[in-house]
């Protein structure tokens, strides 16, 4: 089959197209023929080696981390799924590998695909919804009448995060250009925030929840519209001490990466807020209720470009350019 493999670590590196050996579902996998994938900053921070003490992937390796597809086969113990279903999801960590034409999946990784989205919709939705899900239902528990500060708002996470708080209940505040104001108005902000010329410190205030995918500044800055008791979740990090427990980290790294997340951890206590990272995780179960929330409209896919397979590093490189709203969505089948 067709796959794009990462030969070598290195920021900017191109991914070589190359003829792979075709995958086989193992015990408790499923085969999918992928139809669409989509790229996610977490590919370049991976090929560029940022993510090498975490996720130490062993090139040659082949990056992607959503799908959506239809079952072309199934390993024994798989009862969820048979041959001919269509489905999507993100696999788990250490095996990845969604830029290519097939991939097996293990079962619980995966979830029917809403039938009212497309492939492309569906492979847009994987990770970016599962990051919201885990930080706003899981991690911060947002119930209705809170309010939450949403970072970034026309990124990937970010129009999914505002439908989803929506929907939830929460007030919602985000912060974008204001070319984007339109479109994160309409996925239900509140107030948003021309980050350009406003300054959301000045403007928000007694906040639960702030979601983070930005700059260390920008993290430290939101600490300003919590109030006590608020809860500051980050996917950008800095990596905290519970997430190195959580991944088995070495003794060095898990030294290391306290060491890098003191300084917002203290100023955090200083405020009475609570500081955690997330770094989303596969789950088949979690997307089975996101895709629900698609099929019922409480949530709908935002996919911001669609390029072929044979321009995937076109892809990439879009979204390392930081001008991407929504998902840049990747035409496999």
């Amino acid at each position: 089959m067709k796959a794009y493999v990462l030969e070598r670590y290195g920021k900017g590196q191109q991914l070589k197209r190359s003829d792979v050996t075709d995958p086989v579902a193992a015990a408790g996998e499923v085969l999918v023929e992928i139809h669409a994938t989509a790229v996610n900053p977490l590919d370049g921070k991976i090929r560029d080696g940022a993510f090498k003490p975490i996720l130490p992937y062993k090139p040659p390796v082949i990056l992607g981390h959503d799908l959506a597809g239809i079952v072309v086969g199934v390993g024994t113990g798989v009862t969820r799924f048979k041959v001919g279903d269509a489905v999507y999801g993100r696999p788990r960590d250490r095996h990845i590998g969604t830029f290519a034409e097939r991939i097996a999946v293990n079962a619980a990784d995966l979830a029917p695909k809403p039938a009212n989205a497309t492939m492309a919709e569906a492979a847009s939705l994987p990770l970016v919804a599962l990051t919201a899900w885990q930080v706003l239902v899981e991690e911060a528990g947002l119930k209705p009448g809170q309010k939450v500060l949403i970072h970034a708002g026309s990124g990937g996470v970010g129009t999914i995060a505002i439908q989803l708080a929506k929907y939830l209940g929460a007030t919602v505040a985000t912060t974008a250009s204001a070319t984007n104001a339109d479109l994160v108005r309409s996925l239900g902000a509140d107030v948003v925030i021309d980050y350009r010329t406003q300054d959301f410190t000045t403007l928000l205030s007694g906040y639960d929840v702030v979601l983070n995918n930005l700059d260390p500044k920008t993290l430290e800055r939101s600490l300003k519209v919590l109030k006590p008791g608020g809860k500051l979740i980050s996917i950008s990090g800095p990596p905290d001490p519970a997430f190195a427990r959580a991944q088995g980290l070495n003794p060095l790294i898990r030294l290391i990466l306290r060491l890098m997340s003191a300084g917002i951890r203290r100023r955090a206590r200083r405020a009475g807020v609570d500081y955690a990272f997330l770094f989303m995780r596969a789950d088949g179960d979690q997307l089975a209720r996101i895709g629900a929330l698609v099929e019922d409209g409480a949530i709908r896919p935002v996919v911001g470009r669609t390029f072929t397979f044979d321009a995937l590093n076109e892809a990439i490189d879009y979204v390392d350019s930081g001008r991407a709203k929504g998902k840049v969505v990747v035409t496999v089948q």
